[in-house]
C-alpha cells in the first residue's frame, strides 16, 4: 500500500501486532512477520501459521482500516447484523466515524452500534464502560478515558477482547444478529462496575429522551430516542447481568437516585455495582426497535444462555459459512488475508433492523408486524450500488429479495414519493445524490430475482425520477442541471447530470423487461443527458449555465462544488458506465479516449480545494472514492485491455493490504473492498445493472465461487491464473469451460451456470487479446 506522509514504521510494526490479535481464537496461532522499507515507505509483510490455514475465517483481520481514513470498526458483529459491539475510542472528527481509530489511546467503553467504513459518524447506542475500585461519573465531555495498548488487544471475527490499562479489566464481546454479550473481568480485591451511558453519541447526534427501569437486580430495560445523521432513532434494549449487583444508581439529567425503579430524563446514566466478583460478569443486551419486548424476546431467541463460548462459537459458524462461500489461493498469504478481510467487510451492511420475529419500525413511525421478509437499513447507496450490491447477487443471493423489499417498504411508508438515498437506523439521512436504489433493483430483476412485485418497483421507480427533488426538475426541463457561480453553492450541477442520467438508463432497461416500451424510449433518451454537459472542446464533462454557458475559468484538477461531489472533473468525467462506446466517441475515438485515459493515471496529484474523500491518488485517479471505481477497466472498451490488467493490479497492490492502513479511503459499507473482492477475481462490473463483468488481471492464483443452487444454475465458478505472480499481470490467452474466449468480459449468466473461465498470465501484454471490436465489453447483456 502507498503510505501517507503521516505514516511511519512505528504504525506498521504495530500492524503486525495487530495481525497476531486477529488471528487469535482459543487455541494461540503463530505468527511470522517482517517490516520492509521500499522505496521510502514503510510497508508491513505478514505471514501467519495458522492450524488451518486454509480456513478463510482464520485469514480475516478486522482491524484492517482502522487506521488511515478506512472509518472500520474492529468489534464483533454478526453477517449483516442489526447489533455491532465495538470499543469507542473518540466520539468526533472524521476518522472516528465508527467510533474506533488505531491512533487512539484510550477507549470510553462499548457501545452496541456502529459504522463501517462511513463518512459521516452516527450511533453508539447503549455504551457500557467497565469500572473497578472508587466510582466516579465521568469529568470529560465524551466519558470516561481508560488506557490500552494494541499488544492487549484481539481482534477476531465474531470476537474482541482488551485489557484495559487503569482500571485493569478484561473486556471480551461477542454477538449476535440483534443481541450482544460481553463478559468482564474485574480484579477480585476491588468493588465492580458498569457505567450505563444513554447520553453520549458517536458524531453530532443529541438524545431526545431516554430511560431505564430497573426490573431486579440482574435485569434492567428502558429506550433511547436521538437525533443525528439519521434525523431520528429508537432503540429499546433489555440488559442482563449473570450476578446480580448490589446497588445501582440511576442519574437523570444531573439528578442521582440510588437503587431507583426508574429514570427518565434527556441525560440518562447509571452504574451498577458489585461489592465482589469471585468469577467474570456476563452481560446479555438485546436491541428492538420496536419495543422492550421485543428486545428480550431478541434476547431470548439469540442468547438463552450463559455461555459466551458458545456464542463466539455459533456466531464464527455463521462467518465461517459465508466467508466460504470463496475459496482462494495465491503463492502470497498476506493477499490470501487481503482478499478475506475485504470479503468480510462486504459483509458488515446492509443491516438488519427488524426483529427475530420479523416485527420492524418503519420510516412511518410505525411497528410493522412480523412481516414476511427481512427488512434492512444502513443502505450507503451512493457507494454500494456500484460493486458491493452485485456482489452481493453473486454470494448472498437469499438477500437480494429482501433488500429490494425493504426498498419498497421505504417507499410505501415513507410517503414522500422517494426510496432509499441513504437510509440508516430505519430513517432517512437524505446524504449523498442520485437515486441509487433504482440500479439496485434493477440489476435484481435482470439477474432474475423474482420475491418482488415488478410492477410496484417500476411505478416507485418511475415515480421517484418525476419528482422535482434534488435538481429533478431543472434535470428533466435542461436535459441537464445548471450550474452557479457561487463556489459555495453545494449544487454538484455535473455530478448529479450524470447520475441521475445513469438512473435513466437503469429505468429504461426495466422498462423494456416490462415491455413498456413508451417509457424505455422515454428514459433511453434521458440516459443521454451525460452529453449536455460533456464539453467536447475540453474533453471534460463540465458545468454548465442555464443559458447555455461553460463555466469560465475551468481547472480538471479543481474540486467546484457547484459542480462534482467529492471529485474534480479528472475523476468525474468517466462516468458514463451506460454508454462507454458513446463516451469514446465523444472524445474522439479509442486513440484519444485512451490517451486521456492515460492522462488521468499520470496528470499532478495536486487537486484544488481539495477534500478529505480524495484519497488513494496515482495522478488524478482516486482510488479512495467511489467515482473513480470503474475507470481502470474502461480501457477494454477502447482495445486495450493490457493497460486495464497494469492499472487495476497496480491500484490492487499500492492500496489493499492486510494492515491496520489496509484501505486506502472510507471503505463506505463495503463499497471499497467490494472492488478487492472483484478484482482479485479478476473481473469488475463497470455498469453495474448490465449484466456484464469486464476482465483485468486476477490477483490471486485461484479463486472458486460456490453458487446457491436456489437462485443459480451452476454449483461452482472458478478462475485459474497460471503461472500468475505479481510480475504476470497480462492475460496472454483465456479459456471459458474449455473454449477459447477471446472476449475481455464475461456475463452474469455465464458466470451462475458455473464452469471455469482459465487465464494464462505472462509478464508482457498479448495486444490482441481482447482487442477487437467484437471482443470488446457490450451496454449490456440479457
Amino acid at each position: 500500500m502507498k503510505m501517507s506522509s503521516r505514516s511511519c514504521v512505528a504504525i506498521l510494526i504495530l500492524a503486525v501486532c495487530s495481525v497476531v490479535g486477529a488471528c487469535l481464537a482459543a487455541d494461540p496461532i503463530p505468527i511470522q512477520g517482517r517490516i520492509q522499507i521500499i522505496g521510502g515507505q514503510a510497508q508491513a509483510t505478514v505471514r501467519v501459521a495458522s492450524p488451518n490455514p486454509g480456513q478463510p475465517i482464520d485469514c480475516v483481520n478486522p482491524l484492517v482500516g482502522t487506521s488511515g481514513h478506512g472509518h472500520t470498526y474492529p468489534g464483533a458483529t454478526a453477517p449483516f447484523g442489526m447489533v455491532q459491539l465495538s470499543p469507542d475510542t473518540r466520539l468526533k472528527t472524521w476518522d472516528g466515524c465508527s467510533g474506533y481509530h488505531y491512533s487512539d489511546k484510550w477507549i470510553l467503553g462499548f457501545s452496541h452500534g456502529h459504522l463501517s467504513g462511513t463518512g459521516c459518524s452516527d450511533l453508539g447506542d447503549v455504551r457500557l464502560t467497565p469500572l473497578s475500585g472508587k466510582m466516579d461519573w465521568p469529568t470529560e465531555r465524551d466519558g470516561y478515558h481508560l488506557p490500552f495498548s494494541h499488544d492487549k488487544e484481539v481482534a477476531h471475527v465474531g470476537y474482541y477482547a482488551v485489557t484495559l490499562g487503569n482500571p485493569s479489566v478484561k473486556a471480551e464481546l461477542t454477538a449476535t444478529e440483534h443481541a450482544g454479550m460481553h463478559r468482564y473481568t474485574f480484579p477480585k480485591d476491588q468493588p465492580a462496575h458498569l457505567v450505563l451511558d444513554l447520553i453520549r453519541s458517536i458524531g453530532d447526534g443529541h438524545v431526545v429522551k431516554s430511560g431505564l427501569v430497573a426490573e431486579s437486580k440482574t435485569t434492567f430495560s428502558g429506550f433511547r430516542h436521538s437525533e443525528g445523521w439519521a434525523p431520528r432513532k429508537v432503540f429499546y434494549y433489555v440488559i442482563e447481568f449473570s450476578e446480580p449487583c448490589d446497588s445501582w444508581t440511576i442519574q437523570s439529567d444531573g439528578k442521582d437516585a440510588t437503587d431507583a425503579k426508574e429514570g427518565q430524563g434527556r441525560h440518562v446514566q447509571a452504574h451498577f455495582d458489585f461489592n465482589s466478583l469471585e468469577k467474570p460478569l456476563g452481560v446479555r443486551v438485546g436491541l428492538s426497535a420496536t419495543s422492550v419486548e421485543a428486545a428480550r424476546a431478541n434476547l431470548k431467541a439469540e442468547i438463552p444462555h450463559w455461555d459466551f463460548d458458545a456464542v463466539v462459537k455459533k456466531t464464527r459458524a455463521q462467518w465461517s459459512d459465508l466467508l466460504g462461500k470463496f475459496v482462494v489461493q495465491s503463492a502470497d498469504r498476506a493477499v490470501t488475508e487481503t482478499f478475506y478481510t475485504a470479503l468480510y467487510h462486504t459483509a458488515l451492511a446492509p443491516t438488519m433492523f427488524n426483529d427475530a420475529d420479523g416485527s420492524y419500525y418503519g420510516i412511518d413511525r410505525k411497528s410493522h408486524a412480523k412481516a414476511d421478509f427481512t427488512y434492512y437499513s444502513t443502505f450507503s447507496l451512493w457507494d454500494t450500488f456500484r460493486a458491493e450490491h452485485p456482489l452481493l447477487t453473486i454470494y448472498q443471493p437469499q438477500r437480494v429479495d429482501d433488500f429490494v423489499n425493504t426498498m419498497l417498504a421505504h417507499y410505501r411508508e415513507f410517503g414522500k414519493h422517494s426510496l432509499p438515498v441513504w437510509s440508516l437506523a430505519g430513517d432517512e439521512t437524505w446524504c449523498m445524490i442520485g437515486n441509487h436504489a433504482i440500479p439496485v433493483i434493477v440489476d435484481a430483476y435482470a439477474k432474475g430475482f423474482r420475491g418482488f412485485d415488478a410492477e410496484a418497483a417500476y411505478a416507485a421507480m418511475r415515480d421517484v425520477a418525476m419528482q422535482d427533488r434534488n435538481c429533478l426538475g431543472e434535470y428533466r426541463k435542461y436535459g441537464y442541471i445548471p450550474t452557479t457561480m457561487n463556489k459555495e453553492d453545494r449544487k454538484m450541477s455535473v455530478s448529479r447530470t450524470l447520475e441521475y442520467a445513469y438512473d435513466d438508463a437503469c429505468i429504461a432497461r426495466m422498462a423494456a423487461m416490462l415491455g413498456k416500451t413508451e417509457d424505455a424510449a422515454l428514459f433511453a433518451k434521458r440516459a443521454e443527458n451525460w452529453q449536455n454537459v460533456f464539453d467536447a472542446s475540453v474533453g471534460f464533462a463540465r458545468g454548465k449555465t442555464a443559458d447555455g454557458k461553460w463555466r469560465d475559468p475551468f481547472h480538471p484538477r479543481e474540486l467546484i462544488w457547484p459542480d462534482y461531489t467529492e471529485a474534480t472533473g479528472w475523476q468525474y468525467t468517466w462516468s458514463v458506465p451506460q454508454n462507454v462506446p458513446g463516451l469514446i466517441e465523444a472524445m474522439g475515438g479509442d486513440g484519444k479516449f485512451m490517451a486521456k485515459l492515460d492522462g488521468l493515471f499520470t496528470a499532478s496529484s495536486e487537486v484544488i480545494a481539495g477534500a478529505p474523500d480524495i484519497t488513494g491518488l496515482i495522478g488524478q485517479y482516486a482510488h479512495g472514492n467511489e467515482p473513480c471505481h470503474h475507470v481502470a477497466y474502461l480501457y477494454n472498451y477502447a482495445g486495450a485491455p493490457a493497460k486495464t490488467q497494469a492499472r487495476v493490479r497496480e491500484v490492487a497492490r499500492k492500496f489493499y493490504n492486510n494492515t491496520v492502513e489496509g484501505c486506502c479511503g472510507n471503505d463506505d459499507c463495503g463499497q471499497m473492498s467490494a472492488w478487492y473482492v472483484f478484482t482479485a477475481l479478476g473481473f469488475y462490473p463497470v455498469d453495474p445493472a448490465s449484466g456484464v463483468y469486464v476482465i483485468g488481471s486476477p490477483v490471486v492464483d485461484r479463486a472458486t465461487i460456490k453458487l446457491d443452487p436456489r437462485y443459480h444454475k451452476g454449483k461452482a465458478f472458478t478462475v485459474v491464473a497460471e503461472n500468475n505472480s505479481p510480475q504476470n499481470v497480462y492475460i496472454q490467452s483465456a479459456t471459458l469451460n474449455g473454449k477459447p474466449l477471446e472476449r475481455s468480459w464475461l456475463s452474469h449468466a455465464e458466470l451462475t451456470a458455473g464452469g471455469e473461465l482459465v487465464l494464462k498470465m505472462g509478464s508482457e501484454p498479448n495486444p490482441a487479446w481482447g482487442a477487437g471490436a467484437a471482443n470488446r465489453p457490450p451496454i449490456s447483456v440479457k
